[in-house]
C-alpha cells in the first residue's frame, strides 16, 4: 500500500488491533472515537478492517472477511505531537480494552474456554 505524504502532516502512524469478533472491533471503534483531537496539529482517523495474514501473524482467523481489525491512522506536523497523540490515545485504548475484558459476554466465554 502506498501512502502519499502530506506536506501539512508529514509523520505518520497506523495501528493495526486485531481483536476477536468484528462486533468487538466496531465497539472499540465507536469507544474511541468519541474523544476528538484537541491539537489541530493533528488528524487520526478509524476504521475496520478484514485481517490479512501478515497482519495477524500466527493467530487463527475463522472468518477472514470479518473486520476483526481496529486501524487507526495519526497524521501530525511534528514527530513530538505525534507521540503525545498516540500515547494518549494508548491510554483510551487501554481502559477500552479493560471494560471490553471485564463485562464483554465474548471476552468472558474465550476466557472460559481458556481456562
Amino acid at each position: 500500500m502506498t501512502t502519499l505524504l502530506d506536506p501539512d502532516f508529514p509523520c505518520s502512524l497506523t495501528i493495526d488491533l486485531p481483536l476477536p469478533t468484528a462486533r468487538l472491533a466496531s465497539a472499540a471503534l465507536q469507544a474511541l472515537r468519541v474523544d476528538k483531537e484537541l491539537s489541530p496539529l493533528v488528524r487520526r482517523s478509524f476504521s475496520t478492517i478484514s485481517p490479512t495474514s501478515n497482519e495477524v501473524g500466527d493467530a487463527i482467523i475463522v472468518d477472514s472477511s470479518a473486520e476483526t481489525v481496529l486501524r487507526t491512522e495519526y497524521k501530525a506536523t511534528t514527530n513530538r505531537m505525534l507521540r503525545v497523540a498516540v500515547n494518549g490515545f494508548m491510554e483510551s485504548l487501554s481502559v477500552a480494552l479493560g471494560v471490553m475484558e471485564e463485562l464483554d459476554v465474548d471476552v468472558l466465554d474465550a476466557e472460559i474456554s481458556k481456562g
